[in-house]
C-alpha cells in the first residue's frame, strides 16, 4: 500500500475533526498508515479510539521509550493542533521503521485529550506496563514562538485545572414577601467576590513572581465561567442558584489546597445563609510535572541542533499528559508554531505544515541520542 504524503494526512485529519470520544476517522487513518510500517505489535481501539504501536529494538534492548500524540479535535474543529501532532507522530513512525533503533519504541496515539480522559484510559489499558515503558515524551505546538523553537521547562510545564459546579438551594417565595423565602442571590455575590480574592495573579504574567519554586507554589487562579440565579419569573423570589468556576494552580499540591479552600468558602457561606449546597467536578487535569533529569537530557541533546529556549514559568493551560507522569518518568515540551500564529483554540488557528518535519526530528534526536 502506498503511503500518503504527510501533509496530505494532516489535511485529511483537519478536514475530518473528531471530538473527544468520537475519533473514528483519526483512528482508522492512523491504523491504515501504521499497518504499512509493520510494527511488531499494533493495538487498535485502546481506551476507545486510541492506537498503540510497538517496535522491538534489533539490539534486544530492555528499555522502551514511549512517545505520545493526541488525536481529538475541539467542537470548533482542529484548532489546537492535534491534527499536526498526529501527523508528526506518523512521520516519526516512518523514521522508526526505516532505521536502526537503540531502544524499543512505543507510540501512543491518544484520544480524548481535550476532556482530560484519554491519557487515563491509555494508562489503565496496561500497555505501558506490558511493554515495560521506561520513560515517556510528548510535545505541544506553541503559538507565539518562532517556528521549530523547542521550549523546555524542568518543572511544571502546564497547570493543573478543574471545573467545579456549585449548586445552591434555598426556598422560593412570592417576590412581594422575599423575607419568607431563602434567596441565594447575596450568597452568590459573596462567593464570586471571595473567589476573586483567591487569585494570586492578574491577567498579566508580568505580575507573577519569576522564581521557579516560589512561582509553582504560589500561583492560583479562579475564573468565573457561568452564574445562574432563579428563573425569569418576576413574581417569584429566587430559591436556587448555580455557579461554575475553573480553578488553576501550578502544582498538584497547590491545586489540592486551592480546591479545599474553594469548597470551604462555599460551605461556610451556604451554612450561614441557610442554603443546601451540592458540588461536582468537571474535566479535572493534574499539573504536568516533568522529570527534571530528563529535561536536562533533552536540553543537552537539542541545544546544538535546534533553536531552544528554557522557561521556569509554566503555561496556564492544562494537558492530560500529566497522567502519564504520575506513573512514569517523562518530559513534555513545546515547539513553536510561529510568532504570529493565533493562540490555541482561536477560530483562526491552523497548524502549520512546515512544523511537521522539525517536530518529528525532535523525536528522532531523543530516540537516537538519549542515554538511559
Amino acid at each position: 500500500m502506498k503511503m500518503k504524503d504527510i501533509v496530505e494526512i494532516r489535511h485529511l485529519l483537519h478536514d475530518h475533526p473528531d471530538v473527544s470520544g468520537c475519533e473514528c476517522f483519526a483512528h482508522d487513518l492512523v491504523v491504515s498508515e501504521l499497518i504499512s510500517l509493520n510494527p511488531d505489535q499494533l493495538y487498535t481501539h485502546v481506551g476507545g479510539n486510541g492506537v498503540v504501536a510497538f517496535w522491538q529494538s534489533p539490539s534486544g534492548s530492555d528499555r522502551t521509550l514511549a512517545f505520545r500524540a493526541d488525536t481529538d479535535a475541539l467542537p470548533i474543529g482542529h484548532r489546537c493542533g492535534h491534527d499536526g501532532h498526529t501527523s508528526i507522530m506518523l512521520e516519526f513512525a516512518r523514521h522508526i521503521a526505516a532505521v536502526h533503533r537503540p531502544y524499543n519504541v512505543l507510540l501512543v496515539f491518544q484520544p480524548e485529550e481535550e476532556t482530560g480522559m484519554g491519557a487515563r484510559k491509555i494508562v489503565e489499558s496496561g500497555l505501558l506496563q506490558k511493554h515495560h515503558a521506561t520513560v515517556i515524551f510528548g510535545l505541544h505546538n506553541l503559538p507565539g514562538y518562532p517556528l521549530g523553537t523547542v521550549v523546555l521547562n524542568r518543572g511544571t510545564f502546564a497547570a493543573a485545572s478543574s471545573g467545579v459546579i456549585f449548586s445552591l438551594k434555598g426556598r422560593e417565595t412570592h417576590a412581594s414577601t422575599p423575607e419568607k423565602g431563602i434567596n441565594p442571590g447575596l450568597a452568590v455575590a459573596e462567593i464570586i467576590q471571595r473567589f476573586a480574592a483567591l487569585n494570586t495573579s492578574s491577567n498579566s504574567m508580568c505580575d507573577i513572581p519569576q522564581s521557579g519554586s516560589h512561582l509553582t507554589d504560589s500561583f492560583r487562579q479562579s475564573t468565573l465561567i457561568c452564574c445562574r440565579v432563579g428563573e425569569e419569573a418576576f413574581g417569584t423570589s429566587a430559591g436556587n442558584a448555580q455557579l461554575m468556576f475553573t480553578l488553576r494552580a501550578f502544582s498538584n499540591k497547590a491545586m489540592e489546597s486551592l480546591m479545599n479552600e474553594a469548597y470551604s468558602i462555599v460551605d461556610d457561606i451556604a451554612r450561614r445563609e441557610g442554603l443546601a449546597v451540592g458540588r461536582s467536578v468537571r474535566e479535572p487535569f493534574a499539573a504536568t510535572e516533568n522529570t527534571p533529569e530528563l529535561v536536562d537530557k533533552l536540553q543537552a541533546i537539542m541545544q546544538h541542533r535546534t533553536p531552544l529556549v528554557t522557561t521556569n514559568v509554566p503555561f496556564r493551560w492544562s494537558e492530560d499528559f500529566a497522567e502519564y507522569l504520575k506513573v512514569l518518568p517523562g518530559a513534555f515540551f513545546g515547539i513553536g508554531s510561529g510568532e504570529h500564529q493565533p493562540e490555541l483554540h482561536h477560530p483562526h488557528y491552523d497548524f502549520p505544515d512546515a512544523l511537521i518535519a522539525p517536530a518529528a526530528s525532535c523525536f528522532d534526536l531523543i530516540l537516537n541520542n538519549i542515554v538511559l
